[in-house]
């Protein structure tokens, strides 16, 4: 199981300097001045047993490691990684003791090196990975760890590596070591085969769900750990699904005939929250996965769809028609204190909340156009970041930076060239990114940090 990766924590993490002024990023202001930073390729400690599986090529395994690192810090358009062919130093002489003056020489303010052991312990395969990193202007080492893994997770140690220098160096949580569960969609327009997939936050590793006989909808996370809540349609009905991405294990919620929106959790993940049509109108309920017991929230002619919870569980937020077109409430989660809060032109859809509590992310129809944009909970600092011709379904990052959406194209006159892909964007509204994956893609979810 992937939250049992790692089997020994040995730690050398420093205290911080006291002085931060060095090496903090303003992360307010997207990617203006990336931080210039050289990332060093792990080396192969020389005293390493010899592996037992031949395949495993333990001498390139601490370049991958520092590419894993790279692209994560990269991507995230705060850091300028710096061209690997311009260090002056040696990777294992730079570990022990970094000449900091040839590092700043090529204008580097960061210093990330490493080294890569493997050993035997009870004839199975380990590795173990040191991890440091230097203030190049300061001289001095400013944090570091080192963990003892196997082979096959290399890849996460790399991802764990960049949640502790973003964490370092922004003053936030990181979001690499995170998944994304996603719609893998192939085929025509008009005849899409739909699979449920997961991949890591950088488009690795990709597992395929489910094979595509049934249609399959809006897959959400559970906040608190790899469940995941899907809507398939099993015989035409709808059918709301639980999934356990570490077992494999899969449980049925129910049938809901009049279901107009796919759930999600409450943020103890311990409840589903959905949209429901019975007697021809749409309601917003909850039921507790505990004790089966289903309760609705609102009760009101109009449609009320999409909801999501605040991070602490006490509000929701929701779009309804009950002004006389589509626009984004908030009430308590018990249903009461009901409060539109989106009053710009246009249409708005598919609100969810920022994991920090903050701001709600949204989709916007306005002029033809689609927008992606978040506003303050009360309504108020309204901000567009992205239009398209078609994309809806914002997603969260767990440290809440990064917005994952999907964007279809148009088709020409003979119905072809359709496709559906992940962006992502950061909410300042910079740094918009495709996201890498097999096929066509789109109803993106993310993880919350993976854990030990």
């Amino acid at each position: 199981m992937r939250n049992k990766l790692l089997l020994f924590i040995f730690c050398f993490i420093l205290k911080p300097s006291i002085s931060y002024s060095v090496v903090e990023i303003d992360i307010t202001r997207g990617n203006l001045d990336p931080l210039p930073i050289s990332i060093s390729p792990f080396f192969t400690d020389n005293n390493s047993e010899k592996i037992i599986k031949k395949n495993l090529d333990i001498d390139n395994l601490g370049l991958e490691i520092s590419k894993v690192i790279e692209n994560n810090l990269r991507k995230t358009g705060l850091f300028d990684t710096l061209d690997k062919e311009a260090f002056l130093q040696k990777p294992d002489i730079a570990h022990l003791k970094p000449r900091f003056e040839d590092w700043a020489l090529i204008k580097s303010q960061v210093l990330i090196t490493g080294k890569v052991t493997s050993k035997i312990i009870n004839e199975k395969d380990y590795i173990r990975i040191e991890f440091k990193l230097w203030d190049v202007l300061g001289a001095k080492m400013i944090d570091g760890f080192s963990l003892t893994t196997v082979p096959t997770n290399w890849r996460r140690v790399g991802h764990k590596i960049s949640d502790k220098v973003y964490e370092r160096l922004t003053g936030e949580s990181g979001y690499f070591d995170t998944r994304i569960i996603y719609v893998a969609e192939e085929g025509p327009k008009t005849q899409r085969v739909k699979k449920l997939a997961i991949m890591d936050q950088d488009g690795f590793n990709t597992k395929y769900l489910t094979l595509g006989n049934e249609l399959v909808l809006t897959p959400r996370f559970n906040p608190t750990n790899q469940m995941v809540t899907y809507l398939s349609y099993f015989r035409n009905m709808p059918r709301v699904y639980l999934l356990n991405i570490e077992t494999g294990k899969q449980q049925v919620v129910g049938d809901f005939p009049g279901m107009t929106f796919a759930p999600r959790f409450s943020p103890d993940g311990k409840k589903i929250i959905m949209s429901l049509a019975k007697d021809g109108n749409s309601e917003i309920w909850v039921r507790n996965l505990e004790t089966n017991i289903q309760e609705k929230l609102t009760d009101h002619p109009s449609i009320d769809t999409s909801p999501s919870y605040s991070p602490d569980g006490k509000y929701i937020t929701f779009n309804s028609d009950r002004s006389g077109y589509q626009q984004i409430y908030v009430m308590r989660s018990d249903g009461s204190k009901v409060k539109r809060i989106s009053f710009g032109k246009g249409i708005y859809g598919t609100p969810v909340w920022s994991p920090r509590g903050d701001l709600i992310a949204f989709t916007k129809l306005h002029k033809g156009k689609f927008f992606i944009g978040v506003m303050r909970t009360d309504g108020t600092g309204e901000r567009l970041l992205t239009e398209n011709f078609y994309q809806e379904a914002p997603s969260w990052s767990p440290n809440g930076r990064i917005i994952i959406f999907y964007r279809e194209t148009k088709t020409d006159e003979k119905g072809q060239g359709f496709s559906a892909k992940l962006w992502s964007i950061d909410l300042t509204g910079y740094n918009e990114r495709l996201v890498l994956t097999e096929t066509d893609a789109s109803d993106p979810s993310w993880s919350s940090l993976l854990g030990n």
